[in-house]
C-alpha cells in the first residue's frame, strides 16, 4: 500500500464515533461520558404507551435506543437503522415513525405508542390476533412494526383494498415473505372497522 492511501477497509479517524455515547442513553444518577459536554444532555417528558415518563438523555439517541436500551420497551427491532425496512415503527401523536430515525428529545411532551402498548391486559389487540389467524409472520422480527404500521394503515383511511394495503404497507419488509398474510390480516380488521 502506498503512504497516503487508504484500503477500502479502512475508516479515516476524523469520522469515527464512540458507539457507547450514541448507543447508551445517561442514566439520571450517571455523569456524562467524558468528552459529552453538560449541554448535551436534555431532559424529556413524554408519555409512553400512557405512562408519563421523565428522563435525561444524550442529545443524540434515538428513539428506538431509548425505547429498547433504557425502558426495556423491545418490540419495536433494529433492523437496518436507516428507516428503511420498517422493523422499529411505533407511533408517535398518533402517526407512524421509523423510530430509529426519530430523536427522543423530539418526543418531549408525545404519546409515544408502542407494540407494548396495544393490548388490553393479557387480551391481544384486534390486529395482533388477525396475524396469528392470517398466518402473517414467519419469523416474527418484523412482526411488531408491521403490525404498528398495519394499525395506522387503517387509521389513516388506507386499507380500501388490497392493493392500497400493500402501497401504504410498502415501507415495511418481511424478508420471510408473508405478505399475503400480512395484507388479508388489514382486510379483515378494516372491514371489520367499517362494518363497526
Amino acid at each position: 500500500m502506498k503512504v497516503g492511501a487508504m484500503s477500502a477497509t479502512m475508516v479515516p479517524l476524523g469520522v469515527m464515533v464512540p458507539w457507547k455515547a450514541s448507543a447508551q442513553p445517561l442514566d439520571d444518577k450517571r455523569q456524562p461520558a467524558p468528552g459529552l459536554a453538560a449541554g448535551n444532555v436534555v431532559e424529556i417528558s413524554p408519555r409512553i404507551n400512557g405512562t408519563r415518563r421523565t428522563l435525561r438523555v444524550d442529545a443524540r439517541t434515538s428513539l428506538l435506543d431509548l425505547l429498547r436500551e433504557r425502558l426495556d420497551l423491545v418490540g419495536a427491532k433494529k433492523g437496518c437503522d436507516h428507516g428503511q425496512c420498517g422493523a422499529c415503527t411505533v407511533h408517535v401523536n398518533g402517526r407512524r415513525v421509523a423510530s430509529c430515525l426519530t430523536l427522543a428529545a423530539k418526543v418531549d411532551g408525545a404519546e409515544v405508542l408502542t407494540i407494548e402498548g396495544i393490548s388490553d391486559g393479557q387480551a391481544l389487540h384486534p390486529m395482533q390476533q388477525a396475524f396469528i389467524d392470517h398466518d402473517a409472520l414467519q419469523c416474527g422480527y418484523c412482526t411488531p412494526g408491521q403490525i404498528m404500521a398495519a394499525i395506522a394503515c387503517i387509521e389513516e383511511g388506507h386499507a380500501s383494498n388490497a392493493a392500497t394495503i400493500r402501497e401504504y404497507m410498502s415501507g415495511n419488509i418481511c424478508r420471510c415473505g408473508a405478505y399475503n398474510g400480512i395484507v388479508a390480516a388489514v382486510e379483515q380488521i378494516a372491514r371489520s372497522v367499517r362494518e363497526g
